[in-house]
């Protein structure tokens, strides 16, 4: 017998937007992996006697850190351990959840995904911009703005895109955004598309800054946006001087 693994969404900041199955689980881990986004207040859920190991990954670290991580979650398997790797977000949204699934296969270690509501929900839901909507959105896509060095190329294809969606969502593209708005005009956007972007979303030091796809880089540039941010590209945007301004009173 190994011990199991629970790949575990912790949600987009706000800790309490974690899932009562997950805050349940945290308290029976032995052991917590745990990635540089989750909050103190989400950590201090945890049990004093519980074993919490940072494996935080930033852009730009190379895959021995994945497989640190990788390493860390058969150890304590082999000795039949309950293991939470915790993660910010949705597991499987951008969050590497389903290569470690993938890994745990391979391993014969048991493992359950327990999901949690993703940064670009969460973020435009606080900011008061609804993804899809009856007038102005029928389709949102979710899109990752930092791909895989390994590949040979980019998978992306941000011209066909413009025109495919509604409302695009971006995750971790705020380095690119300049590239990335200059490619979806080309696509066939409009230059005054609302764009919206949302740093640390949910939580206390919840930002947005909004413009087009033509003023929003030097917007971002000039308020100084850090991540982590989302993109938010598409009419919807509009809405959040509306329903935002309503949420707020």
């Amino acid at each position: 017998m190994r011990g199991k693994v629970f790949l575990i969404g912790a949600g987009p900041g706000d800790p309490k937007l974690i899932t009562l199955k997950a805050a349940e689980i945290l308290k029976k881990a032995d052991v917590v992996l745990y990635d540089r986004l989750i909050s103190k207040q989400i950590l201090q859920m945890i049990p004093k006697k519980t074993k919490k190991i940072y494996v935080g990954r930033k852009v730009g670290d190379d895959y021995k850190h994945q497989a640190d991580t990788d390493s860390l979650m058969i150890k304590f398997a082999k000795i039949k351990k309950i293991i939470v790797r915790l993660k910010g977000g949705d597991p499987i949204i951008f969050g590497r959840g389903g290569e470690e699934a993938e890994f745990l296969t391979k391993h014969g270690i048991k493992f359950e995904i327990i999901p949690g509501i993703t940064s670009g929900i969460g973020s435009a839901v606080y900011s008061g911009i609804p993804l899809t909507h009856r007038k102005y959105s029928s389709s949102v896509a979710f899109v990752t703005g930092h791909e895989d060095t390994m590949k040979k190329k980019e998978s992306v294809e941000w011209k066909k895109l413009a025109k495919s969606v509604d409302t695009i969502v971006v995750l971790m593209g705020l380095s690119r955004i300049e590239t990335i708005c200059k490619n979806l005009v080309s696509g066939g956007l409009d230059k005054k598309t609302p764009v919206a972007v949302i740093q640390n979303g949910t939580t206390p030091k919840h930002r947005m800054v909004k413009g087009t796809l033509s003023t929003i880089s030097k917007k971002v540039s000039i308020a100084k946006i850090k991540p982590p941010s989302v993109i938010i590209v598409g009419n919807v945007v509009k809405l959040s001087d509306k329903i935002g301004r309503q949420k707020r009173k």
